[in-house]
């Protein structure tokens, strides 16, 4: 039987394995890490003082070998956070280390000038990781309860909202963002390689084609880029029937206008036409494929980080 020898802990220099702050691909770094053998650890942000540049809930995975992925803050001091990480690693105990003000490290600056506390949680059962990746992939938000006291990580199957919870920190974690995409013309193709390099999930719909309810959960949103808007009115009905987050459509004010008197028509009323943002994205006027790219997928993130 082969053993695997690590090495020696003091030729380790903790590196970046990939640059990512989605938490979920930080929590498929720990697990894969965990499942190859590695011992990690799972640094959460769970205090700010004064300003910061993450927000609460924020998180790193960092394995025995100095290898990390995540951010707690701007990127100046990860590499000193992964080197705490080794260190309770390597004694097998969970530690919080604050940084920035109220600090001991005087020598660690946040460029925000305020001061952050991160709990370090010595990994013990992947398995946790697994069956909230698995709830993640089926697009079931999910929860992770830290418990310093006993320096244990708990899944619990439901959405939370991340912060303190008594002397639990609970870390709330949400599907991927998925945009669907109806239309015709260049301007299709344009926002879904926008979306795709934004991280988000893409489902383009074939003429005819339209999504199933599954498709249209919570942490999905619906552009629709038709020129026509009879072409459009079964999928807005189908839009407005779920609980997607964002709901645009394409076309002038004028266009809204005539959009709104047929679905009054089909019994829609003020607070359904309300969820429909027309003219669709930021931009007011938008004359070429890349300027509406953008400012559709800006104005769905918008609407992502109102509805967190």
């Amino acid at each position: 039987m082969a053993v695997r020898i690590a090495p020696e802990p003091e030729t380790l220099e903790p590196r970046a394995a990939f640059l990512s702050d989605d938490a979920i691909d930080i929590l498929a770094f720990a697990a894969q890490s965990m499942t190859e053998g590695h011992a990690a650890a799972l640094v959460t942000l769970v205090e700010i003082r004064g300003g910061a540049a993450r927000a609460i809930g924020a998180q790193m995975a960092v394995r025995e070998d100095g290898l990390y992925c995540g951010f707690v803050s701007g990127g100046c001091t990860e590499a000193a956070v992964a080197a705490e990480a080794m260190m309770a690693l390597q004694k097998g105990l969970d530690r919080n280390l604050r940084l920035g003000e109220g600090s001991p490290f005087f020598d660690i600056v946040l460029p925000c000038g305020g001061g952050i506390t991160l709990a370090i949680h010595v990994l013990r059962d992947a398995a946790v990781l697994h069956h909230a990746l698995a709830a993640l992939q089926r697009r079931i938000p999910v929860s992770l309860r830290y418990h310093a006291g006993s320096q244990t990580l708990a899944l619990e199957a439901d959405e939370g909202k991340t912060g303190w919870d008594g002397e639990g920190f609970v870390r709330a974690y949400r599907p991927r963002e998925r945009l669907v995409l109806g239309g015709t013309g260049m301007e299709v193709s344009t926002v879904a390689q926008v979306a795709a390099a934004s991280g988000y999930e893409v489902l383009l719909l074939e003429r005819g084609q339209a999504p199933t309810n599954d498709q249209l959960d919570r942490d999905t949103a619906v552009a629709l880029l038709f020129h026509d808007i009879d072409r459009e009115l079964a999928l807005l009905e189908r839009a407005l029937a779920s609980r997607v987050f964002y709901i645009g459509a394409l076309g002038s004010r004028r266009t809204h206008a005539k959009r709104c008197a047929a679905l009054r028509q089909r019994g829609y009323g003020d607070g359904d036409l309300a969820r429909i943002k027309a003219p669709i994205g930021i931009f007011d006027k938008a004359r070429d494929a890349r300027t509406l790219a953008l400012s559709i997928v800006a104005d769905v993130a918008q609407a992502r980080l109102n509805d967190c």
